[in-house]
């Protein structure tokens, strides 16, 4: 898989009133920069809002998401980072 970068990379905000949508995107690259901690990411309906769903990215790893547009993400670190990102072939 190669990803097509749709947007400069940038650590989440840490609690659900803060969450972003990535410039509202529907695919994103995410990274948990911590060696020694593994941290929870929250994607929502809005900041604040009902909860999609959470998952943990373990330390030094990589995961990529799909979401609605609107969707915000949130993560329990900073140390987790974003970016935007499109599938390419």
């Amino acid at each position: 898989m190669r990803l097509f970068l749709k947007g400069a990379e940038a650590a989440l905000p840490t609690s659900t009133g803060t969450g972003t949508s990535i410039s509202q995107a529907r695919v994103v690259r995410l990274v948990n920069t911590a060696s020694g901690a593994d941290h929870l990411v929250t994607v929502q309906e809005t900041a604040g809002g009902t909860t999609v769903g959470s998952f943990t990215v373990m330390r030094s790893s990589t995961e990529v998401i799909e979401k609605q547009a609107s969707h915000i993400v949130w993560a329990a670190d900073a140390a987790v980072k974003a970016s935007a990102v499109g599938f390419t072939n």
